[in-house]
């Protein structure tokens, strides 16, 4: 499975970006997919995940409310749609996907995206 990161951007404290998770391969329909995010000088974070069904959803509490996670098993594609944007939320963003669930989350899966940027101004 092979993944790319796209969407990221540049963009004003209360904006909106969507990032797009896109895969290569057929197993990926079976995998949880997550995002996870990099600051400069900070530790990767976990930020969101679905399960392989779509049905099994969770975020950090930081991005609750703002952000939502989607999967589009016909395109291969997992989507993270980011709003009311804050400079905090300014990093490297990160898709990752494998199974289980679990070790998604961890940040353990097997399969990563080369990251996109996405930069929040105040």
């Amino acid at each position: 499975v092979q993944l790319q990161a796209f969407g990221g951007g540049l963009v004003q404290a209360g904006g909106s970006l969507r990032l797009s998770c896109a895969a290569s391969g057929r197993t990926f329909s079976a995998y949880a997919v997550a995002w996870f995010r990099q600051a400069p000088g900070k530790e990767r974070e976990f930020v969101a995940v679905i399960g392989w069904s779509g049905t099994n959803i969770d975020y950090v509490d930081s991005v609750k409310g703002r952000f939502t996670i989607s999967r589009d098993s016909a395109k291969n594609t997992v989507d993270l749609q980011m709003n009311s944007l804050k400079p905090e939320d300014t990093a490297v963003y990160y898709c990752a996907a494998d199974s289980p669930y679990s070790m998604v989350v961890a940040g353990k899966g097997r399969y990563w995206g080369q990251g996109t940027q996405v930069t929040v101004s105040s």
